[in-house]
């Protein structure tokens, strides 16, 4: 799960008014009985784009549990059949543009289709699906769901941000950030740019392509730590990583964590499953959950030697705890297929 604390901003008496009724009218989308309305005019609405509640959001896109495990001896993610460019983001190349800036989404059921977005979207909405669209953000996020929320899926869509101009003194934090502790759905999707790529305590993030992450310093002045996937511990549900390409090939002296950070930040890691998906970069490629983890699956994964030999700079995994109740580590390999297996606990 992931905690975001951010700023905000005002005017003088009688614009105040007027110009907080424009920006609900810009940002806000709305919807009334079985037709859904859009405030922001012709410019920033499209009903083929945005449905009514309850409309179909396209296939679920749950991956399938009985896929064979990669061949052995691949050289790029491609030749083993794990996600890149060529099998996600949106499914059609005509897109419509959308100025959108920072906008809340209200409606339950809401399914954003086709859509070209310059803007973030906080999801404050039930069952809300995005798909097959583009996000470009300038905000800490790209798409947030709000806590009390549930049913959120993100379906063929890519997820970038501008380097410099988020928030956080330039940087981008999160392409989704999942606040709830409801589970949210990830499938097909190409992101890029953002420091902590998926952020969640739980969901199910499938056949996704994750790369080119900026290192950015914080408002600090220090280097953000990024990952491909972060989890920051007590989660409420099972977060599942299933058959994704997640590369980090941010050097690690400009804040470089993991491919997939399994940190015991707020509380401990647990029902956790980590299967078939390639991995590469980070000081580790795989930060595993930590001493008081359980519950969690590392199986069938593939470490990449793309950035270094050992597919993280220091190993491909740490923190592996093999007394966890639950835990398993099994059929993980380098490219080449050679056996990863933790280092045992100090």
């Amino acid at each position: 799960m992931s905690s975001l604390a951010r700023p905000r901003r005002r005017k003088a008496l009688g614009a105040a008014l007027l110009a907080a009724v424009l920006l609900f009218a810009l940002f806000t989308f709305t919807g009334l009985g079985q037709q859904a309305l859009c405030l922001g005019g012709a410019a920033l609405c499209d009903s083929r784009a945005i449905t009514a509640p309850g409309a179909d959001g396209g296939p679920s896109g749950k991956a399938d549990d009985g896929k064979p495990a990669a061949p052995k001896g691949c050289a790029r993610p491609r030749d083993c059949g794990y996600p890149d460019e060529t099998t996600t983001g949106p499914r059609t190349a005509t897109l419509t543009p959308q100025s959108t800036g920072n906008a809340a989404i209200r409606t339950d059921g809401t399914v954003i289709r086709g859509w070209d977005i310059t803007g973030s979207l906080d999801i404050y909405a039930n069952n809300v699906t995005v798909v097959d669209s583009r996000i470009t953000s300038t905000n800490w996020w790209g798409i947030n769901l709000r806590p009390g929320f549930s049913g959120l899926k993100i379906l063929h869509t890519t997820i970038t941000a501008v380097p410099g101009k988020g928030l956080n003194n330039g940087g981008s934090d999160y392409a989704v950030s999942n606040m709830s502790t409801s589970s949210i759905e990830i499938g097909y999707c190409d992101i890029s740019v953002f420091g902590d790529a998926l952020s969640m305590g739980q969901g199910e993030i499938h056949d996704n392509y994750v790369h080119d992450i900026v290192p950015f310093k914080n408002l600090d002045g220090e280097w953000q730590h990024t990952n491909a996937v972060i989890s920051n511990g007590g989660g409420k549900g099972k977060l599942t990583i299933r058959h994704n390409t997640l590369l980090n090939p941010t050097p690690v002296e400009k804040g470089a964590s993991a491919a997939v950070g399994l940190f015991a930040d707020s509380a401990p890691v647990t029902g956790t499953v980590v299967h078939d998906n390639w991995l590469a970069g980070g000081a580790y490629t795989l930060y595993a959950g930590g001493k008081d983890s359980s519950g969690i699956e590392v199986t069938d994964n593939v470490f990449s030697p793309q950035y270094y030999p050992a597919g993280g700079k220091y190993g491909p995994v740490s923190y592996w705890n093999p007394t966890g109740k639950g835990n398993v580590w099994r059929g993980n390999r380098m490219a080449d297929g050679t056996p990863v297996n933790p280092p045992p606990p100090n």
